[in-house]
């Protein structure tokens, strides 16, 4: 089995969000076309079974189609990490039969909530853009919830939103929750104010599992998400996110022995594979 089941491919570091938890990259200069598809189809000689498209917002660059295809040929699982601010119909009728997961961010149940850490009319836009993804049925859906001091209490509601959409719409639709994480490319994130302790995020666990949904509901607490991801940056550059840090290991494309990478990174293998299983296309 290879080390790594998915590998994140942050393709740009753009996006209309600003979301004061984000540990995606900030201000790093995108690859060009011929470059990114480079490192998709390195990311397939790995043996990586999945490729996850995000950024920033991967619906910023204009050949993200053009990704998509390269990836589906290189016998991938496809998957797209968007705010859905910029998710078209005719961007998933053109590229829809190569995508196999699309997944949105919600951070509440309302304009209201969700107001708090996103832009105003980001509910709105994912709304949207699930009604879209209901006209795709092969397209599985996730939603990610990130857990703040903003929506603790807010997170039951999100799930009984969901669970609504879940019962009228054709996709398979799984839901992530993860507690925010003291991790960020700036420095100057109050975490005090975002961050809920690891007894306060049990305890939501406790609360929405106490009602039964119609998906699979995925919780990330602080450990989980410890060296659980391998990311290729805008710039090329492989990171393995450790603690508060982001940790480089040279450009994705001249590396010769990922795994021995991935040992020097303390990567999680084991843990990794559990939560690669969290979503499966089969």
């Amino acid at each position: 089995m290879p080390a790594v089941a998915t590998i994140d491919f942050h393709v740009t570091s753009e996006c209309s969000q600003s979301c004061a938890y984000c540990w995606g990259p900030q201000g790093i200069e995108a690859v060009d076309t011929d470059t990114a598809l480079a490192i998709v189809e390195r990311i397939a000689a790995t043996g990586a079974r999945r490729i996850v498209f995000t950024g920033g917002d991967p619906m910023q660059r204009s050949d993200l189609g053009v990704l998509v295809h390269r990836a589906r040929s290189c016998g991938l699982e496809v998957a797209v990490s968007t705010t859905g601010d910029l998710l078209t119909e005719a961007f998933l009728d053109e590229h829809g039969p190569e995508i196999d997961l699309v997944s949105l961010p919600l951070d509440g149940p309302s304009e209201e909530v969700s107001a708090r850490t996103k832009e105003v009319g980001h509910f709105d836009a994912v709304m949207r853009a699930l009604h879209l993804l209901s006209a795709h049925p092969s397209i599985d859906v996730k939603v990610a919830t990130p857990v703040t001091r903003h929506n603790l209490a807010c997170v039951s509601d999100i799930a009984e939103l969901l669970a609504d959409k879940a019962r009228t719409m054709p996709n398979r639709l799984f839901y992530n929750v993860f507690q925010a994480f003291p991790r960020s490319m700036t420095d100057d994130v109050a975490w005090d104010d975002l961050v809920v302790t690891a007894a306060e995020f049990a305890a939501l666990r406790d609360r929405v599992e106490a009602a039964k949904h119609p998906f699979r509901i995925n919780w990330l607490d602080h450990e989980t998400l410890d060296r659980l991801y391998v990311m290729v940056f805008p710039d090329g550059r492989l990171t393995v996110p450790a603690g508060g840090s982001f940790r480089f290991y040279g450009r994705f494309l001249e590396i010769g022995d990922l795994e021995e990478v991935l040992r020097r990174a303390e990567f999680d293998v084991a843990k990794h594979h559990r939560h690669s299983m969290g979503w499966s296309k089969d």
